[in-house]
């Protein structure tokens, strides 16, 4: 299975690598392209769950790096909650 790396930019600027066991990320995020937070956090959730249960059907577990990710987005994303315009970028991705 194909894994892959996202780089993304916060709302503060700051550029965080992601990792995704699967290229599905893809299909969710477009390299450039803007999204408000809520909308980032759930096409990467989604994406992310998808890698993971792809690794489960392959290998009979799940990707705890898929989870691992999606928890700390989820839990970083939280801070900027205060923020009724935040955007987070995907940068690029990383094959």
């Amino acid at each position: 299975m194909p894994e892959m790396r996202f780089v993304i930019v916060w709302p503060d600027g700051e550029e965080e690598t992601c990792y995704s066991p699967s290229l599905i990320v893809k299909e969710y995020l477009a390299e450039g392209q803007n999204y408000p937070l809520s909308d980032f956090l759930q096409r990467s959730g989604e994406a992310l769950s998808i890698a993971s249960d792809r690794v489960e059907a392959k290998h009979g577990f799940p990707c705890s790096l898929a989870r691992n990710q999606l928890a700390y987005l989820e839990a970083r994303g939280n801070t900027y909650s205060n923020l009724p315009d935040a955007i987070v970028r995907c940068q690029h991705f990383i094959f």
